[in-house]
């Protein structure tokens, strides 16, 4: 009779992006703390430049718990997150981050929680007691008081620290939130309690928050950006696509770019006025590009040659998009079923749905999964 090894009970999801330095150290603790149980490591890194996927791949060879999801062409911490888990068989499922700011000798005791069979998700907590920011100074301390504040508006549950990035949860939780992960930004805690339609039953333990062990902070300008992506479309996201709301806001903001650019050639230069209006669309239509590729689809950023075939099928898109604006208002103004300032916020809207869903699908969309 075939006998068959146990399988693992704990898989710990670590979201990865230049951390290299930082694998080898990881692992090292966490076996140090978990000689008890069954358990493996699911590293997702986005493609790091630094070589961390390599990396992994040759612990890997020496170590049969540590495992590779390598992605290309697209980044997210929260997306990350959710492939990693997506990939384990474990019952219990941990993520943590790789920088060892995180304290993974709480993994036992939160797997121990979960295993009582009375929670779904055990959260790593810095607001609970025994928890501490550590070494933070006053402005990232306040910083993240306010995010937390702002959290409270989609999620009910009473939780403490819903910004944090360390927890464990039941994997039948993550499918009852499937249906309705955004998948945007890094606070992929947050996303899981507003999206399982119950409350849920969890418990904060404290721990220290930790200075990163090696490399750079991934926390840049725009993190605010996408946590409030976040929150709206948690709030409003049922009602209306959450990008579509900077893509309209960009597009005002280009309205306003082709009319000082149009002012300033036909009034200012003396250009033809047709002339002046093919300029100020050309230099309009890459500045919304622009903006686009940086705000609203940042996960999907284009890069390289990809930003030039992007900027030319956005191009196309918003040709025909300007047609069918014109088209819709010059229509509903000569039928005179509408004034003119009706027609014309007709034929923005019109063109503007058309420009959002079609440069949704052929300019930033979304490219096939690649693991490793």
């Amino acid at each position: 009779m075939q006998n068959f090894l146990p399988g693992v009970q704990l898989s710990i999801v670590v979201p990865t992006f230049n951390e290299k330095s930082n694998i080898a150290e990881l692992l090292r603790r966490i076996g140090d703390c978990m000689d008890q149980v069954r358990w493996e490591a699911i590293f997702v890194d986005d493609n790091s430049p630094d070589g961390t996927a390599q990396v992994v791949r040759e612990l890997a060879l020496q170590d049969a718990r540590v495992r590779l999801v390598h992605r290309i062409g697209r980044r997210g911490l929260s997306t990350a997150c959710v492939e990693g888990m997506l990939a384990s068989s474990a019952p219990y499922v941990a993520v943590m981050d790789a920088d060892l700011q995180h304290d993974e000798t709480l993994l036992p005791a939160m797997l121990r929680e979960l295993q009582t069979g009375q929670l779904d998700i055990v959260v790593g907590s810095r607001y609970v007691d025994q928890g501490s920011v550590g070494e933070w100074d006053a402005e990232r301390a306040k910083i993240s008081r306010i995010a937390t504040r702002l959290a409270s508006t989609v999620v009910k549950a009473d939780l403490r620290d819903p910004m944090s990035g360390f927890f464990m949860l039941r994997r039948e939780v993550l499918y009852e939130a499937m249906p309705n992960l955004s998948g945007i930004g890094f606070k992929i805690l947050l996303d899981l309690f507003a999206s399982v339609p119950r409350p849920m039953r969890f418990l904060e333990l404290g721990y220290t928050f930790k200075s990163r062990f090696s490399g750079e902070s991934k926390l840049d300008s725009m993190v605010a950006w996408e946590y409030l992506m976040l929150l709206l479309d948690k709030s409003i996201g049922r009602y209306v696509p959450v990008r579509f709301i900077p893509f309209a806001m960009i597009g005002g903001l280009g309205v306003l770019v082709h009319m000082l650019i149009l002012l300033a050639l036909f009034k200012g230069m003396e250009v033809d006025f047709a002339n002046g209006q093919i300029a100020a669309s050309v230099v309009t239509m890459a500045f919304n590009f622009l903006l686009n590729n940086a705000f609203t689809y940042r996960d999907r950023r284009l890069t390289g040659w990809g930003l030039v075939k992007g900027w030319i099928s956005f191009s196309i898109a918003c040709s025909f998009g300007a047609a069918a604006n014109v088209g819709i208002a010059t229509y509903l103004f000569r039928e005179n079923t509408t004034n003119w300032a009706l027609a014309a916020l007709a034929g923005i809207v019109v063109g503007a749905v058309w420009n959002y869903a079609v440069t949704a699908v052929y300019t930033w969309n979304k490219p096939k999964n690649v693991a490793a």
